[in-house]
């Protein structure tokens, strides 16, 4: 392990390792007064408002959890995810209506992860803390959060945002990056690194039109340099750029002020066009590489991971060069709208995929609007990279890459319009590793990291400082109906059921060999309950997260053992026998049959989580 570049007291590092846990650890902490300010966590002083007192008592949603690990000092980890604790803080007549915010969570431990107090990124709706003037950004709503950490005691957090402050039905697509520092300065106490907001900027706009129908921003990605070299410091944030019409761009900026501007605005895919899901590794000579996907729908590019190189911290890169093809796994159907009795309140949830129409091709199937031909209910998936770095490793200019892809030689009719490849066929997905040489271009050949034989690997993410590789996936080789030809957690007849798990392994030799994968949850979650778009469709996020510096790794993942399950009246209890309606409370009028809104948002069955664990 390469640490001595930021701590030249080799006994220092002993001392930063927390004692090792095994038990699941909640971030959400939105109950029973979970949810502190900011700053007061900072400052000690007592600050509160209506959206804290609701994430204090919500059993919300959050989903797309994120998490890095102070480089300083192990015990710190700050956490984030997309928060949905604020929505219902307004009531009206008994009927908590979503009027609040979704934003980006602040979870932050001080202990290694064995505990974490709960808040949110200031600027949010409704904060008039003294931390709210500082954020400089224009939007009611955030989501698809991204840490990273400089070695200086500075934490950013990256941001799309979209929601108008107004309530109209425009889609900003922002970008923005919030930073927060130690109180007492870089040579103040480790344990007190990231805690002090500084602010939040915007780093680029985007055009205001509804229904995401202008240029939105998504699919972040940020890293800052933590190599103590040339370009130290530096923090660079990357994005995908949809402008409605699916040709789609890869756009980076840099910071060389500590988040405070962000320059250099430099598009990184040039002709290729069905793109998405930037990741930044940075090596430890400086160089920086983005990697990303590429869709095999549209002028000729196939399904394939490509990556760019800047050798002069972040001013200019590479054009795309291939790393490798793979076989697509991407969960997928056809639209099949079935009517309902619909809320008597259009404010009982906020717009699910920012109010987006429904395409022909659903990416997820539910209830109602969100109904599928195959009648299956199933939340979204598809193949996504992974990639990092070792930021101390001096000796090697590699790049570690992590994707899921259907395996070779498991493709079978599924006998439905559901899919993975494409409608009607299906496969089994696998996680897979390949190691980039960023100085020659070569890739080591793509390995399988579980030869499971049962069960999907999903959602797989990478970490590498220090020495030693983590990678941590979802899996559900305990889907006690498993099929390549049914959707995670789905039985023959469409029933859903306990099926999703996070799995875990790692490498001391560079990626060369792995060990066996270990279970790190402590409890089989049901994907497919439907807490979206007014209680009609699932949704478990697009990514999980792991960090780690040496031997310490955390990650954390989206988990429903805190969700109440239930009937839906609007279709007759569960009449559809899908199993994944939650708790509601909703009157029928005995006379017209009219079905009212869910009275009881705050019961449970919207209780989706945040869970953390220490990993192999």
């Amino acid at each position: 392990m390469r640490f001595l570049r930021l701590f030249p007291a080799a006994s220092l590092l002993l001392t930063l390792l927390p004692p090792a846990h095994s038990q699941n650890v909640r971030l959400t902490n939105d109950v029973s007064g979970g949810y502190t300010s900011a700053y007061t966590l900072a400052t000690g002083n007592p600050y509160t408002d209506s959206v804290l007192t609701e994430c204090s008592m919500s059993r919300g949603r959050q989903n797309e959890p994120s998490v890095a690990v102070d480089p300083r000092n192990t015990a710190v980890l700050i956490g984030s995810s997309n928060d949905y604790c604020g929505v219902f803080n307004t009531t009206v007549n008994g009927v908590p209506l979503a009027t609040g915010p979704i934003w980006l969570g602040y979870y932050r431990s001080e202990n290694g992860g064995a505990s974490f107090q709960s808040s949110l990124v200031p600027g949010y709706p409704e904060d008039t803390s003294p931390y709210a003037a500082l954020a400089q950004i224009r939007t009611a709503s955030s989501g698809d959060p991204v840490i990273a950490w400089d070695g200086h005691g500075r934490v950013f957090m990256g941001s799309e945002s979209s929601g108008d402050p107004s309530g109209s039905k425009k889609t900003f697509g922002d970008v923005w990056v919030a930073r927060f520092d130690n109180p007492g300065g870089e040579n103040g106490s480790t344990l007190n690194d990231g805690k002090r907001f500084v602010g939040s900027t915007i780093v680029q706009r985007g055009s205001s039109a509804p229904n995401l129908l202008g240029r939105f921003q998504d699919k972040t990605s940020i890293e800052a340099d933590r190599t103590g070299g040339r370009c130290d410091a530096n923090v660079y944030f990357a994005w995908a750029s949809f402008n409605g019409n699916g040709a789609n761009q890869i756009y980076l900026s840099r910071s060389t002020d500590h988040g405070a501007s962000w320059l250099h605005l430099t598009k990184l895919s040039e002709s290729l066009q069905s793109l998405q899901d930037p990741d930044i590794a940075i090596t430890g000579n400086g160089n920086v590489y983005v990697t990303f996907r590429t869709f095999a729908f549209r002028n000729g590019e196939p399904d394939a991971v490509y990556y760019v190189k800047s050798t002069d911290c972040g001013a200019t890169f590479s054009p795309p060069a291939l790393v490798t093809t793979f076989l697509r796994w991407d969960a997928q159907d056809q639209t099949a709208p079935q009517g309902a009795l619909g809320p008597s309140s259009p404010l009982e949830d906020v717009e699910f995929d920012e109010g987006a129409p429904k395409e022909a091709r659903a990416r997820d199937c539910g209830d109602f609007a969100d109904h599928c031909v195959s009648g299956y209910t199933f939340f979204r998936v598809d193949s996504s990279p992974r990639s990092t770095a070792d930021q101390y490793d001096s000796t090697h200019e590699y790049i570690y890459i992590v994707y899921g892809a259907s395996k070779p030689g498991t493709t079978v009719s599924t006998g439905t319009t559901y899919g993975t490849i494409v409608s009607g066929t299906g496969s089994q997905s696998g996680a897979y590793f390949t190691r980039l040489n960023g100085a020659t271009g070569d890739h080591t050949t793509p390995i399988l990291l579980d030869a499971q034989a049962a069960g999907h690997q999903i959602w797989p993410d990478v970490s590498a400082d220090g020495g030693v590789l983590h990678v941590f996936y979802y899996d559900s080789r305990n889907d006690s109906a498993y099929s390549p030809a049914r959707p995670i957690g789905n039985d023959a007849s469409r029933g859903t059921h306990p099926a999703l798990d996070v799995f875990a392994t790692r490498s001391s030799d560079l990626g060369a060999t792995w060990a066996t994968p270990t279970r790190v949850t402590d409890f089989t979650s049901n994907p497919n309950y439907e807490q979206f778009d007014t209680r009609a469709v699932p949704f478990n996020g697009d990514y999980l997260w792991i960090t780690s510096f040496g031997n310490f790794s955390y990650g954390t993942w989206t988990d429903y053992r805190n969700t109440v399950a239930g009937l839906d009246a609007r279709e007759g209890g569960d009449s559809d026998n899908d199993g994944a309606d939650v708790k509601q409370c909703r009157a029928v009028d005995p006379v017209t049959g009219a079905v009212g809104p869910d009275t009881c948002p705050r019961d449970g069955g919207l209780d989706q989580n945040i869970y953390g664990s220490p990993t192999p």
